[in-house]
C-alpha cells in the first residue's frame, strides 16, 4: 500500500533525497494576510463545480487509529479498518442532518476460546482490503503476526452464525506469503455477484493455483544488464510481479487472472465488466531509462504488464506485455472504485475514481471503448493538501465517501454529494462494445486451458491490427498443448503472425529449436514492417535468445547481417531494441555505433515513461515532502536514452578502442552530476563497475578514476560530501530539541561543522545568509537578533504552523475542473507567472488568466517538517549556533572563553 513514495527520511538528505529549509514564517514581523480558515478540514479541499464535502469524523482525534479499507454490509453500514488495528462500523447520518457524527462501534470479534476479544487484543484487523458479500465480512489481512493480533497475512471470512449481529466465526480462507506496502490489498465482488477478484502486491508470493488465465512460463526474460537496487528493494523478487486472481465465495477454486503490476492496490469493473488498476511506480528510478509512471491498466483475461525488478523492468512497448490505458504521473496509488449507483451527473457515475496517496489528487477517470480495450482521460475530481487518501466508494444513499490516513498518519472520513444543477438520475446506457471488444472477449475462452478448436479460432488473429486482439489470441494458442502448433509456428510465412507465434514457441517449445526459431524469424523482410512491427520482431528474436540460448554460426551471422545495416535507427525504441541485440551478439561496429548514439543528442522526447496526466512540476507543491525530491530531479534531469546506452555497454566486451574507451568513462563521471531518484547514483555505479570488469587488469585504476569513483562514498550509492551528518538522529519534538539546545548553552560550537550542516540539510537553497544563498525563504541574516532558539525550533520542527503569503504558494484553480499549484512570481492583464520548481526558481510557467477561476493559498509549507531529524544533540547545537551567528564566525556565540570558532 501507498507503494510508490516513502516517507523522507532526513538522513536521506545526504544520500539524494530532497529536504529543504524554506519557510521560518512564523518568526517573521508582518502581519499574516492569511486568515485562517473556519474548518481547515474541508476548506483545504478543491471541489468540482456542483459537489459538496462534509467532514464526518477524526479516528485518529478519537484513538482509533488510521483507516485505509472501507466496505459497506447489507444494513448500510460501515465498516472500516485500521491499517495496524481494529475493525469499525459506523452508521450514517443522514445527508443534510447538519453536524450530526457517525455511530461508532469497535467490532469484537469472538476468538477461538469463546471469549470476545478485549480493548488490548485485537481479533480482526489489520485490513488493506474489506468486503461484505454472501452474508460475510472479507478481510484481507496484511500482517506479520505479533502480540497484538495473532493472524498473519491471508484472506479471511467472518460469519454471524446466530444472528446477532456480531461476528463470531473466522475462517481463514487461504494463508498468503507477504506483507507490508507491497503485501495483500484489496477485494471486489465480480459484476456477476458470483465470484471474489483479489489484488496482491509484488512482495506477496503467487499461491499455487487450480487455474492461470497467465500461463505459467514467466521469466524475467530481459537481455538488458541485469542490476538490481543498489539500496536493495525488491533485490529477490522476480517474475511475475504483483496479481490478481479469482476464487469462489468460499475460496475453494483460485485462478490467476493476470499479474506483471509493481503493486496495483486496488481495482474496479467498469459497467461493461472490465478490470481497472492503478499501478505504482519505482520512484528510487527516476530519471532511469526503465522507470514507467503510474498508470491505469485495463486487466484483460491473461494480462501481463511486465513488472520485473529494477533495470529488468520491461518497456511497455514489448509485444509480450500489455500498455497502459493512461500514464496518470508521479504518486502514490491507493484507492480506485467505479462511480456506478452515484447520485452525480451521468459522466461522473460511469468514471473510475482513482486515489493518488503522496499528491493527495483524487481522479476521475473516464472511458472510450477503442477497439480492443479503451482511450482515457483524467481530471482531478477532488484535490488537498495534505489529503493521503487510502479507500473509497460510493454508499447506499448515492454518495461518495472516502478516507485520508494510512502509515499512522491524521485520519478523516469524508462525504461527497453533488448539489448542482444536472440530472442524477440513473445512468443505464453502456456503451455498445466494439468489435475488436467482442473478438478479444471471444478468444479469451480459450485462456481456461486445453480446448479443442482454440488453435484454429485463434491462430488468424495473430495479425490482427489491433494490440489486445494480438494479445489476446497468443494467450489463446500458448494454453494448448504445444505439439498442436509448434510445426505451424516454424512454418508461418506472414511476418506479424509468425512473430507473435514465434514469441509463443519460446515460452514453451524446447531449446533444440533454437535454429528453427530464428531461420523463421529472420527470414522476414524488416524493411516490410512498420515500426511496432519491427520491435514485435526483436522482441521475439530477444525471447527465443533469453529461453534457448544465443545464436551459433550462420545463424549469428544472418541476425546481424538483418540488424546491423538498420543501426542505427530514426526513433529511441528502435534504436534500444537494435542496441541491445547487437551488443548482446558482439556485433562488428555495435559498439562503436552506440557510443556516437551516447555522445550525440539525447534522443528522448519528454518525460521519461511517456507523457502523463499530471506533469512532474504541478506535484512539486502539492507536498513538499514528496515533490522535492521531484523538483531535485527536475534541476538537472538524466539524459535517460543515454543512460540507457551506457549501461547497455557495460556488458560488451569487445569492439573498444582506447579512445573509445576514454570517451565511454568520462560519460559516467558526467553523469553523476545529473540528478535522479534515490537509486539513481547506485545504478550508474552499478554499471561503470560491471564496465570496468572488462577493462585490462592494468588500466583498471586508470580508467576507475576517469570514471568518477573519487566522487562517490564507498556503497557507491551517493555522492561523497563535504559533511554527512553522524547522527544517530531521531524525531525530534520541540521540547526535547529545546532542551538539548540550552542544556550547556551554544558556547564553544564549531563554526565550521554549524556551516556544513546548514548546507548539507540544504538550507542555503531557498535562504540567504550574508548574500549567499536562495531567496525562496526569508533572509536568515538576523536570525539570531529576532527570535529565541524555542521559536527558530519550532519554525523548523513545525513549518506548517505560520504561513505567510509572502512565501506561501497559490492554488489556482482552473476552469476545466484541474488546479495548479506554485509561487506567484509576477502577474500581468492576461497571465499569472508561477514557480513551481524551488531548485529552478526561474523557470517560469504562464497560466492565462482566462483559464482561472479563483485562487487561494497553499496551507502547505515548501519547507520540510523534521528538517533537522538526521542530526544528534551535539550536531543540532552547532547547527543553532550558526543560525543564531548569521553566519558569522566573529559572533559572540563563538568567543566564548577557552573555544575558537574553529572548534572546541
Amino acid at each position: 500500500m501507498f507503494s510508490s513514495l516513502r516517507p523522507a527520511k532526513i538522513l536521506a538528505a545526504v544520500s539524494g533525497l530532497v529536504l529543504i529549509g524554506a519557510s521560518w514564517i512564523s518568526m517573521q514581523n508582518a502581519a499574516i494576510n492569511q486568515k485562517a480558515p473556519e474548518n481547515p478540514k474541508i476548506d483545504k479541499l478543491k471541489l468540482q463545480p456542483g459537489f459538496k464535502a462534509e467532514h464526518l469524523y477524526s479516528p485518529s482525534e478519537n484513538g482509533q487509529g488510521s483507516w485505509v479499507a472501507m466496505t459497506f454490509d447489507d444494513k448500510g453500514r460501515m465498516i472500516t479498518s485500521d491499517q495496524y488495528g481494529f475493525l469499525y462500523r459506523l452508521e450514517m447520518p443522514p445527508v443534510g442532518s447538519g453536524n450530526q457524527k457517525p455511530k461508532i462501534e469497535k467490532l469484537n470479534i469472538r476468538l477461538a476460546d469463546g471469549q470476545m476479544t478485549n480493548d488490548a487484543k485485537v481479533g480482526m484487523g489489520y485490513a488493506q482490503g474489506l468486503l461484505y458479500a454472501f452474508n460475510s465480512l472479507y478481510v484481507m489481512v496484511n500482517n506479520r503476526s505479533n502480540q497484538n493480533f495473532d493472524k498473519g497475512s491471508g484472506l479471511y471470512r467472518l460469519q454471524d452464525t446466530n444472528s446477532d449481529d456480531q461476528y463470531d466465526k473466522i475462517t481463514l480462507i487461504r494463508e498468503l506469503k507477504g506483507e507490508g506496502e507491497h503485501g495483500p490489498h484489496s477485494i471486489v465482488l465480480s459484476p456477476d455477484k458470483q465470484s471474489l477478484y483479489v489484488m496482491c502486491g509484488n512482495f506477496t508470493d503467487v499461491p499455487q493455483m487450480d487455474a492461470y488465465r497467465l500461463p505459467r512460463v514467466w521469466q524475467e526474460d530481459n537481455l538488458f544488464p541485469q542490476i538490481k537496487d543498489p539500496r536493495g528493494h525488491a533485490t529477490d523478487r522476480m517474475a511475475p510481479g504483483g496479481w490478481l486472481a479469482k476464487l469462489d465465495p468460499e475460496g475453494k477454486r483460485w485462478e490467476l487472472v493476470g499479474a506483471g503490476f509493481r503493486n496495483t492496490y486496488d481495482f474496479a469493473f467498469n459497467d461493461a465488466g472490465d478490470i481497472f488498476g492503478y499501478d505504482s511506480d519505482m520512484e528510487w528510478d527516476f530519471g532511469l531509462p526503465w522507470y514507467k509512471p503510474t498508470r491505469i491498466c485495463h486487466i484483460t483475461s491473461g494480462a501481463e504488464f511486465g513488472w520485473r525488478t529494477a533495470a529488468t523492468n520491461w518497456s511497455p512497448y514489448f509485444a509480450d506485455c500489455l500498455p497502459a490505458v493512461l500514464n496518470m504521473g508521479q504518486g502514490s496509488p491507493t484507492g480506485v472504485f467505479a462511480g456506478r449507483g452515484s447520485r452525480f451527473p451521468q459522466k461522473y457515475q460511469k468514471a473510475i475514481y482513482a486515489f493518488d496517496w503522496s499528491f493527495g489528487i483524487m481522479y476521475a477517470v473516464h472511458l472510450q471503448p477503442k477497439g480492443g480495450s479503451y482511450n482515457a482521460t483524467a481530471e482531478e475530481f477532488i484535490s488537498g493538501s495534505p489529503l493521503p487518501l487510502t479507500d473509497g466508494m460510493i454508499g447506499p444513499d448515492g454518495s461518495l465517501y472516502f478516507l485520508t490516513g494510512g502509515r499512522r498518519l491524521e485520519s478523516d472520513l469524508y462525504r461527497i454529494t453533488y448539489t448542482g444543477s444536472e440530472s442524477v438520475a440513473a445512468a443505464t446506457q453502456t456503451p455498445a462494445p466494439t468489435a475488436e471488444a467482442q473478438l478479444r472477449k471471444s478468444l479469451e475462452q480459450y485462456h481456461e486451458g486445453q480446448k479443442a478448436g482454440a488453435v484454429e479460432a485463434a491462430w488468424p488473429h495473430l495479425n490482427h491490427p489491433d494490440r489486445f486482439v494480438r494479445y489476446a489470441a497468443r494467450v489463446a494458442v500458448e494454453h494448448q498443448p504445444v505439439a498442436q502448433w509448434q510445426e505451424k509456428a516454424l512454418a508461418e510465412t506472414d511476418p506479424v503472425r509468425s512473430t507473435y507465434a514465434l514469441i509463443a514457441l519460446a515460452h514453451h517449445g524446447a531449446p533444440t529449436l533454437k535454429s528453427q526459431a530464428f531461420n523463421s524469424l529472420l527470414r522476414h523482410k524488416f524493411e516490410g514492417l512498420n515500426e511496432q512491427q519491427q520491435l514485435d520482431l526483436m522482441r521475439a528474436l530477444e525471447l527465443v535468445i533469453t529461453r534457448m540460448g544465443m545464436p551459433e554460426g550462420a545463424d549469428r551471422e544472418k541476425m546481424i547481417a538483418m540488424l546491423s545495416p538498420r543501426y542505427p535507427a530514426k526513433t529511441p525504441n528502435l534504436n534500444r531494441a537494435l542496441s541491445k541485440l547487437l551488443i548482446s551478439l558482439e556485433a562488428p561496429g555495435a559498439v562503436e555505433k552506440t557510443m556516437a548514439l551516447l555522445q550525440g543528442k539525447d534522443e528522448t522526447q519528454g518525460p521519461v515513461g511517456g507523457e502523463t496526466v499530471t506533469a512532474s512540476n504541478d506535484l512539486i507543491l502539492r507536498n513538499p515532502q514528496y515533490g522535492l525530491d521531484i523538483a531535485k530531479m527536475l534541476e538537472k534531469m538524466p539524459p535517460a536514452q543515454q543512460t540507457y546506452y551506457a549501461t547497455m555497454l557495460s556488458s560488451a566486451k569487445t569492439g573498444w578502442t582506447p579512445a573509445l574507451r576514454e570517451q565511454y568513462f568520462k560519460w559516467f563521471a558526467k553523469a553523476f552530476g545529473y540528478q535522479g531518484g534515490r537509486s539513481y547514483i547506485g545504478f550508474i555505479d552499478k554499471a561503470r563497475k560491471l564496465a570496468l570488469a572488462n577493462v585490462p587488469k592494468e588500466e583498471f585504476e586508470k580508467y576507475n578514476k576517469l570514471s568518477g569513483a573519487e566522487l562517490l562514498t564507498s556503497s557507491g550509492n551517493d555522492l561523497a560530501l563535504s559533511y554527512a551528518p553522524k547522527g544517530p538522529g531521531r524525531r525530534w519534538q520541540l521540547d526535547d530539541a529545546v532542551t538539548a539546545v540550552e542544556t550547556g548553552g551554544l558556547a564553544g560550537r564549531n563554526f565550521e561543522t554549524g556551516k556544513k550542516i546548514y548546507s548539507a540539510i540544504l538550507c542555503s537553497r531557498c535562504h540567504t545568509m550574508r548574500g549567499e544563498g536562495g531567496d525562496i525563504g526569508p533572509d536568515l541574516t538576523q536570525l539570531g537578533t529576532r527570535f529565541s532558539n524555542k521559536d527558530i525550533l519550532d519554525a523548523i520542527i513545525n513549518p506548517n504552523k505560520a504561513v505567510s503569503d509572502q512565501y506561501a504558494s497559490t492554488i489556482f484553480v482552473l476552469k476545466n475542473g484541474q488546479s495548479v499549484v506554485g509561487r506567484l512570481v509576477n502577474e500581468d492583464k492576461t497571465h499569472y507567472s508561477i514557480s513551481q520548481n524551488p531548485f529552478a526558481p526561474d523557470q517560469l510557467r504562464k497560466i492565462p488568466r482566462k483559464d482561472v477561476a479563483s485562487t487561494k493559498f497553499s496551507m502547505e509549507s515548501v519547507m520540510l517538517p523534521g528538517l533537522i531529524n538526521a542530526l544528534n544533540p551535539e550536531e543540532l547545537k552547532d547547527l543553532m549556533a550558526y543560525l543564531k551567528s548569521g553566519g558569522n564566525q566573529e559572533h559572540e556565540v563563538y568567543k566564548t572563553a577557552g573555544a575558537t570558532s574553529k572548534g572546541k
